[in-house]
């Protein structure tokens, strides 16, 4: 009931990023009930392969879920809260809840569609339109579509009560919140750089070594509702290559802010890089996520553009969730980062910097990272489909 009423009383902003997350929730649903209803039609093996197709979009919402749940000021702590019994243990469970109920609400708006489109319910446009891709003529299998569901909302709500957790430290200070106070030196560098280069070299040598080895038009898996033809080597490449950016990116990110502060900086420069280094893990591995789902598509361009693309409904659906919770999620982090670094904003206008001083520090992190991540990006992508062309 505390989580409802302090959802409802939120600011409109705030409101937008949980239906946000409730439409991410929405389309991760909608693909699992698509799944089961493949699995309906024609069971076997192939609908293991599509649930396993699932997982990109679960995680992508997962994470996104997790960022908008750091970020909602009903689970801040603040001064006076523990008094009244709400301490860092239970807004943690807050968070949770809170996630939970956007996260089930898009789950049920989920079923509610694929049921409309299967012809279950009547009255309505658009009415059983898809009832011949969504097997309306066998019986849904109730249990079945509500445990596929229950996924999301519970593996979102058990991350953000995670990703929240009381830890010791200071007193009242937030989790994962480094500037709480204003530091006299830059934060340590992260430490995920090395590891994240090693997988990334790894996936590229797995998914070219895996090409090697397929042959014939039937050796791959066949996507969802679209292209064929990848097999279970190039996707486990894929899949390190994507990691091994998001270990990266704090790194790269702290790293660009070294060389901005490199060679006699000014003011300008010395703000930015400090803040860059400050927030490095918080903005980095959302950049670096970013940038393997922006190099996963421009890959997937070169190798199924053309005029007559081999994608499917379901594989833009699933493809749109992943890229939306991607840049949704590093705007998120955009957003926390700024609410973190507020005190040392308002303590520097106090001291006369004038508002230039800001924007001008705000552009240049801008420049810098896209200046980084940007070839990077096109680097990754032409060098993953590279072993791909035929």
């Amino acid at each position: 009931m505390l989580a409802l009423r302090l959802a409802r009383g939120a600011r409109p902003l705030v409101q937008l990023r949980r239906l946000l997350v409730a439409a991410a929730a929405a389309g991760t649903g909608f693909l699992l009930l698509c799944t089961l209803a493949h699995a309906m039609e024609q069971p076997g093996t192939g609908s293991v392969l599509r649930l396993a197709w699932c997982v990109a979009p679960i995680a992508a919402t997962v994470y996104f879920a997790v960022a908008v749940a750091r970020t909602d000021p009903g689970t801040r702590p603040r001064p006076g809260l523990s008094a009244v019994g709400l301490g860092p243990g239970r807004l943690m469970l807050l968070a949770g809840v809170s996630t939970a109920v956007a996260c089930t609400l898009g789950s049920l708006l989920a079923l509610l569609l694929f049921l409309h489109l299967r012809g279950d319910l009547s009255g309505l446009p658009f009415d059983g339109a898809a009832a011949g891709l969504l097997a309306a003529d066998r019986p849904l299998p109730l249990g079945a579509a509500l445990t596929l569901l229950t996924v999301v909302p519970v593996a979102a709500s058990a991350a953000s009560a995670a990703a929240l957790r009381p830890r010791s430290g200071k007193a009242g200070a937030r989790t994962g919140d480094e500037s709480a106070e204003e530091p006299d030196a830059p934060a340590p560098a992260p430490s995920g750089l090395p590891w994240g280069i090693a997988l990334l070299a790894a996936g590229l040598a797995v998914e070219t070594y895996a090409n090697g080895s397929v042959s014939g038009p039937g050796a791959g898996f066949r996507v969802p509702g679209g292209a064929n033809g990848a097999s279970a080597g190039v996707l486990a490449g894929w899949a390190l290559t994507a990691l091994g950016l998001a270990l990266a990116g704090p790194g790269l990110t702290y790293l660009c802010g070294r060389v901005l502060q490199a060679a006699r900086p000014g003011a300008v420069r010395l703000l930015a890089g400090r803040v860059l280094q400050q927030e490095a893990r918080r903005i980095g591995r959302p950049l670096g996520v970013l940038c393997a789902v922006a190099s996963g598509a421009y890959a997937s361009v070169l190798l199924y553009g053309g005029p007559r693309p081999g994608v499917g409904p379901l594989t833009a659906l699933g493809a749109l969730v992943v890229a939306s919770c991607a840049v949704l999620t590093l705007a998120t982090a955009a957003v926390e980062a700024r609410q973190s670094r507020a005190h040392t904003t308002a303590a520097l206008l106090r001291l006369g910097a004038p508002a230039t001083l800001l924007r001008g520090s705000a552009a240049l992190r801008a420049g810098a990272l896209t200046a980084v991540f940007a070839p990077l990006t096109w680097v990754v992508a032409e060098l993953a489909a590279l072993p791909l062309g035929r």
